[in-house]
């Protein structure tokens, strides 16, 4: 047997050594294991055929061809000719270069696959690489399925000189092809992932998943050390490191890549009109019409509260989280990391999965819950300009793959702090507003809590606006406008009242569409009822607004927000902006 780099064969031939922990592993177990080393899950790196056995469904694999390419265009000879590695590549593998691609199933899902091969000649990038990438991209344009790439590669191939520079540029096209047309593309980064590889379609993907472990960057280690004299801290270019920093989507064990890639997959598999099979959207109905009317329309359909009082409720620690609502209310939830400049804000979470069966792209505040611990790694749900670029990309992934986008809004505002200025807070805010004018699928927003500021506004350009019966929306905390104007920070419950920040007045004024109802002692006493009731509102809007082809949502959100503050807006009531 050969072994994966990552463990040597002992002399006895039944057992391998891990080289990460140097523990001996009994071959069959190991292989059984799918080269995950069971004492410190290291990662061992797979063939290209054991690769797609792995994550393809058995017997669904089809091959795909590249296109001819040149042979030896160089004519290059280091320490040996060019073409006598080829050879020896081509016998110790069996592959004819360092990619092979396929057309087959994962868990039923269509998709056409690409798996790199780090024997061959360190999976570099040359023009036959760059030729079976490009024709894998136009067999999934050409069948409208996803593409996905794995990736294991030192670099651009150095024998085949500035031809294979060109893949990169090949290969980034093709990728903008998919774009163009709308088809999902994945990309898995195996160890290692470098150079023009790294530098072209293996971070072009619109999801990206990394193996644990997985090294990815455009110079490797050593050349970063002896170009700026200095040791690398440790952990610097692994998939870990990658996924703090905003590079990666998720970090995924082995064992659990096949089902992360299905859920990805799944999305573009259902039409948005009908509901999953299994769907709880029946149930809900019946919850629903016991228990009211999905949307309230009208401030007299809600309970009078003080001003402070819901501020208090909206504010409330135990108030249900984006993650608990996903829990509840979406099925088959893939969350997507980072916004691949330079962290993953962890005020913000957004994924796709479906509501009452039909596929979004849901986009949230996380303030972090009771635990104080975790509200402060939440930054109390204050999102960094790095959060925003996170929604942001999400949304445009959403409207590349045709996704209505739901997002529910519970932040103080944005983050105040001097990093957050430095990393161009109000850029990433004037940018959400900005896409979000323009995006091209329908968004329902929802306050499912507090709602303050340009924070909260940057997730709430949408085509329905709506609040939970005890959330609020405000230009400014009550406590910084009675700091300002009253001179006096316990003129906070004054301020409140003023400001009118609570939902039967956000319905007079327009600002919202309609009111979703919460159980009687507030949704932090009941987090199951309060998804229940969410998930009836967001069914009945996102039915509503599905059927709009793109033109009238851009316009019709257009002029909603060009009436805030006109005469106009006096004569619209909830009901007519409400109305199909």
């Amino acid at each position: 047997m050969t072994a994966v780099e990552g463990a040597r064969e002992s002399s006895a031939s039944h057992w391998v050594r891990c080289e990460g922990c140097e523990g001996l592993l009994y071959a069959k177990r190991f292989i059984r294991m799918l080269k995950v080393c069971p004492e410190c899950a290291r990662h061992g790196r797979l063939t290209a055929p054991e690769r797609l056995d792995q994550l393809l469904d058995p017997g669904s694999a089809v091959p795909i061809r590249g296109g001819p390419t040149v042979h030896d265009p160089l004519e290059f000879v280091d320490s040996r000719p060019y073409p006598d590695r080829l050879r020896d590549a081509r016998a110790d593998t069996g592959l004819s270069d360092a990619a092979v691609s396929v057309s087959g199933l994962i868990e039923g899902h269509p998709v056409v696959a690409v798996a790199m091969d780090f024997r061959f000649l360190g999976g570099s990038l040359g023009c036959a690489v760059g030729a079976m990438i490009a024709q894998a991209a136009a067999t999934s344009l050409a069948r409208r399925v996803p593409l996905l790439v794995v990736t294991a590669s030192g670099g651009a191939r150095m024998q085949e000189g500035v031809l294979s520079l060109m893949q990169m540029a090949k290969t980034a096209q093709a990728f903008a092809a998919l774009d163009e047309a709308g088809i999902l593309t994945v990309s898995l980064i195996t160890d290692p992932t470098y150079g023009g590889v790294a530098a072209s379609f293996a971070s072009l993907a619109d999801v990206i998943f990394a193996e644990p472990g997985a090294r990815m960057g455009f110079a490797g280690p050593r050349v970063i050390e002896q170009t700026i004299g200095e040791r690398l801290p440790e952990g610097f270019q692994t998939a870990e490191f990658l996924l703090r920093h905003g590079m990666v989507d998720d970090v995924v064990p082995r064992a659990g890549l096949r089902s992360a890639l299905a859920r990805v997959l799944s999305i573009g598999d259902r039409s948005p009109a009908d509901p999953a099979p299994g769907s709880p959207s029946a149930v809900v109905e019946g919850v629903v019409e016991g228990a009211g009317e999905a949307i309230f329309r009208t401030a007299d359909q809600l309970t009078e509260r003080a001003a402070w009082d819901t501020v208090r409720l909206a504010r409330h620690p135990e108030r249900p989280t984006t993650p608990d609502y996903i829990r509840h209310v979406v099925d088959d939830f893939q969350e997507l990391h980072g916004d691949r400049l330079a962290e993953d804000c962890p005020a913000i979470v957004g994924g796709t999965g479906l509501v009452a069966g039909i596929p979004v792209m849901l986009i949230g505040h996380h303030k972090g819950g009771p635990d104080l611990t975790e509200r402060r790694r939440r930054r109390f749900g204050m999102a960094t300009p790095a959060g925003y670029r996170k929604a942001a990309r999400l949304m445009r992934m959403a409207a590349k793959l045709g996704l209505p986008v739901v997002t529910l809004i519970d932040t103080p505002g944005a983050n105040p702090g001097p990093d957050a200025e430095r990393a161009g807070q109000a850029v990433a805010i004037a940018e959400n507003l900005r896409l979000m004018a323009r995006l091209p699928v329908p968004i329902v927003a929802v306050l499912t809590g507090e709602g303050g500021s340009g924070g909260a506004l940057a997730l709430a350009v949408a085509d329905r606006v709506l609040v939970s019966a005890n959330g609020m929306y405000s230009v400014i905390s009550p406590e910084g406008c009675a700091a300002i104007l009253w001179k006096a920070p316990e003129a906070a419950t004054t301020a409140a009242a003023a400001l009118r920040v609570q939902a039967g007045d956000l319905l007079r004024l327009g600002i919202v569409d309609g009111v979703v109802p919460e159980p009687p002692d507030g949704a932090h006493r009941d987090s199951a009822g309060a998804a229940v009731l969410l998930e009836s509102a967001l069914k009945a809007t996102l039915q509503e607004l599905m059927p709009w082809d793109p033109q009238r949502l851009i316009a019709e959100r257009r002029d909603r927000f060009h009436r805030f503050g006109t005469e106009e807006a006096e004569s619209v009531g909830p009901e007519e902006r409400s109305r199909p």
